[in-house]
């Protein structure tokens, strides 16, 4: 198995929109391309005084790297474009792929 990771930080003025917006609209755009088998929404809840805004983890379940692939290929860029456009200058996120060992 293969987890696509996406670490955001938000900011507070946007963050309830935000969640609303991920769960209703981005997180299920993301699974209707059919490269994931599941997803979790999780909120970090260890403190970071250093950072302004909370920080989520936005996991996606891949039973392959070709499904991570063809993701990457095919949807990412446009996925990501639109969170951008939309939330563009508050937010702050990256992404790591992690193996199941």
């Amino acid at each position: 198995m293969i987890l696509y990771n996406v670490t955001v930080t938000i900011d507070p003025q946007v963050e309830a929109e935000w969640i609303e917006w991920m769960k209703n609209v981005h997180i299920p755009e993301v699974m209707k391309t059919g490269c994931f088998k599941e997803h979790r929404f999780l909120r970090l809840v260890t403190e970071r005084p250093d950072v302004d805004g909370n920080t989520y983890a936005i996991q996606y379940f891949a039973t392959d790297g070709k499904q991570i692939d063809i993701y990457m290929e095919k949807h990412a860029h446009g996925l990501r474009q639109t969170h951008a456009e939309k939330y563009g200058n508050k937010m702050a996120a990256f992404r790591t792929l992690l193996e199941e060992v």
